[in-house]
């Protein structure tokens, strides 16, 4: 279809390139290729594929915390920064509140007050939008787009939003079960060695198995270590060949 048919410009992006964007970014995360590769590439593919995206960022909750993870540059890192810094914003909300959010002009009447006096003052960004990256089906990230044109940020640009989020939803996946297989081999290998220390406690104090782990944890608050750390210590020097 084109322009002169009523669709916005930018809007008639082909199935094909949408398939085959899409297929680089699951072919990226599938390879093991490095996260801010696969990252950078669906921040990319926003500002190619979304009707009225010239800037995006993809954002991470991390605890407490949110951290920006890729950018397509300067200006959309600066807000994000921003954002963080102000706890308010589209990228913010779409992970705390709603899976969508979408303002097309921040300087009317904007739910982010604060946020929109940066933009509007520092940056060419008129228009934004959030939506929501799931993973396991907790609330993990958002993709922030930013419009340097009033209005240009539109309901089609939230459908096509929305279709390119399970996409960055892969990509953060794949770092998410990383992190978590990595966790779980750190846990099995600290029990084991709490496991041992508990057992060489048992053999030198002539002590039971509660006693032996109490002797642990008292020593792990006299050292002011971790458990593990103790444990491993103690393994370690029975361990040593002297």
């Amino acid at each position: 279809m084109s322009q002169s048919d009523g669709e916005s410009p930018g809007s008639d992006q082909p199935g094909d390139e949408l398939v085959q964007v899409f297929g680089a970014i699951a072919a990226l995360a599938y390879a093991g290729s490095s996260n801010e590769d696969v990252y950078q590439a669906v921040v990319l593919a926003a500002t190619r594929l979304v009707p009225g995206a010239d800037h995006a960022s993809l954002m991470m909750r991390r605890g407490d915390t949110f951290v920006t993870v890729a950018a397509t540059d300067a200006v959309a890192r600066a807000i994000d920064q921003a954002e963080i810094r102000l706890r308010e914003g589209p990228c913010v909300d779409a992970i705390i509140d709603e899976g969508m959010y979408l303002d097309p002009d921040l300087a009317v009447g904007s739910a982010w007050p604060r946020l929109s006096r940066f933009v509007l003052d520092r940056t060419p960004v008129r228009g934004a939008a959030g939506v929501r990256i799931v993973v396991d089906q907790q609330k993990i990230g958002a993709l922030n787009l930013w419009s340097d044109i009033p209005g240009r940020l539109d309901a089609a640009s939230a459908d096509r939003a929305m279709v390119l989020a399970p996409f960055a939803s892969l990509a953060v996946a794949a770092e998410h079960h990383r992190e978590q297989a990595a966790t779980l081999r750190e846990g099995l290998h600290s029990n084991r060695e709490i496991g041992k220390a508990i057992g060489l406690l048992m053999a030198f104090h002539k002590v039971d198995e509660t006693r032996a782990w109490e002797i642990l944890r008292e020593t792990s608050r006299d050292l002011n270590q971790k458990v593990s750390a103790v444990a491993r210590t103690i393994v370690d020097y029975h361990n040593s060949p002297w």
